[in-house]
């Protein structure tokens, strides 16, 4: 097509006039928006009396703002360091094992004729728990008893006869073959009726077996069989009889800290171990370590420990889980800073200290023993050292800070008061006379104008 139609210069020249007419539009669009925050911000900002006063640290967050975007001194909370006993102590997990658990059962057969006992009882040793039926016991008894009497008549007699045929030989009336054989059935019968006897002596003890006792002092649990139940010798659980003072607790620690608690036990020291429930926030009872394990578990990497407790007020109960704590030395004259104050990153394990120009610099530590609360600080820090404890999630080096108040909590994210904003809030509001408007606040009180006269 031709391109210098007449046709298509209309067309282009209407489609240039419908350009212009939209970018007339869009400036005039663009210069009220510019108006409109200019007259926002001269209302805001500029016009006389509509900004409100700031105290002496918001006019310095503002500066600060201008300068670089820089915040104000940060809150923290910041404690000194001090001296004094640090105690070490191993922490592990435990289950509390009686000394002796003993499961009662029959050494007779027979059926059960009393329960001497009631469940949950606290027994002590010897006392009778329960009754085997011993009729049967006491009749071999009597029958061993026959026998016995029997085989001693027998051997009297061979006695007499021996005797009687020793004189004959000694005037060469019988035969030397004759007094041995004599002799030997003397010997017979000494050794049946040895016999009765041991017989006898095992109905006696079947019938003293059938009265069963408690072998220690404890306390016993739920019965296992009821009355007049045959109970088979050696396999019939009847009850559980459970040493429970005094009580131990079986614990575990880890392998490389066997050394220093041998150490301590070969040298005499008493160590007292204290003992806290599943949840390690309630103390139990307290008591000492008694002796640790002949070997390492090599699956675990641990060593096992027994310590003794009391337990009078029997606050550990059989096969209970415990948390366990040994104390197992107390570094003197140490020197300490709250756990919160010690932090770790590139530099290491470092503290915020804080200078007195109010700026705070990271000073690496080297640390010792801790309780959870407090930190032994073997290098670098001295007594009187001011260390930040709150409020270090956004330090850096050379910060400047600003130490909360007694009584404020540094960190918590709200936003605190000048004195300058108290002393306004607690001034009282001032009265306008009668026939006037109160004073308004804000803008509206900046652009008041003076009454005519």
């Amino acid at each position: 097509m031709n391109e210098l139609s007449p046709i298509r210069t209309d067309d282009a020249q209407a489609e240039g006039r419908s350009r212009r007419g939209r970018s007339w539009i869009v400036w005039l669009l663009v210069l009220a928006l510019l108006g409109g925050a200019g007259y926002w911000g001269y209302r805001t900002y500029w016009q006389p009396g509509a900004r409100p006063q700031a105290g002496p640290g918001q006019a310095a967050g503002r500066a600060g703002g201008r300068r670089g975007g820089m915040e104000g001194p940060q809150a923290v909370g910041v404690a000194a360091v001090t001296t004094g006993d640090m105690p070490v102590t191993f922490a592990g997990l435990g289950t509390v094992t009686p000394l002796a658990t003993v499961t009662m059962r029959s050494q007779v057969s027979g059926y059960l004729t009393a329960v001497e006992f009631r469940e949950g009882q606290a027994v002590r040793r010897g006392d009778v728990l329960a009754q085997i039926d011993v009729r049967p016991y006491e009749a071999l008894l009597a029958q061993y008893q026959g026998q016995l009497q029997r085989d001693q008549a027998l051997l009297q007699n061979a006695r007499l006869d021996l005797a009687r045929y020793q004189t004959l030989n000694r005037q060469d009336s019988i035969s030397k073959q004759n007094v041995d054989t004599q002799a030997a059935t003397v010997k017979q019968y000494e050794g049946i009726v040895a016999s009765d006897q041991a017989q006898i002596d095992q109905q006696k003890l079947n019938i003293q077996y059938g009265r069963i006792v408690s072998p220690v002092d404890g306390r016993v649990g739920l019965r296992k069989v009821d009355l007049g139940n045959y109970i088979s010798a050696g396999t019939t659980d009847i009850v559980v009889v459970t040493q429970t003072k005094p009580m131990s607790v079986l614990f575990i620690l880890p392998e490389d800290r066997v050394q220093r608690v041998q150490a301590r036990l070969r040298g005499g020291a008493r160590l007292p171990v204290r003992i806290f429930d599943r949840s390690d926030t309630t103390e139990l009872t307290t008591g000492t370590l008694d002796t640790i394990d002949n070997q390492i578990d090599p699956t675990t990497g641990t060593f096992r420990l027994r310590a003794l407790f009391p337990n009078d007020d029997e606050r550990l109960f059989p096969n209970q889980f415990v948390n366990v704590r040994l104390l197992v030395d107390t570094i003197r004259d140490a020197t300490l800073v709250p756990a919160a104050a010690i932090l770790r990153g590139t530099p290491g394990t470092y503290v915020y200290l804080l200078g007195a120009d109010g700026k705070v610099a990271v000073r690496p530590v080297a640390i010792g023993e801790t309780d959870g609360l407090r930190t032994v600080v073997t290098s670098g820090l001295a007594l009187g050292d001011r260390v930040v404890v709150d409020g270090t999630d956004r330090l850096r080096d050379g910060a400047e800070v600003r130490v909360v108040g007694e009584g404020e909590a540094a960190g918590d994210g709200k936003a605190r008061r000048r004195p300058a904003e108290s002393a306004a809030e607690a001034a009282p509001t001032p009265t306008a006379p009668a026939g006037e408007a109160p004073p308004e606040a804000g803008r509206h009180q900046g652009r008041r104008r003076p009454a005519a006269p």
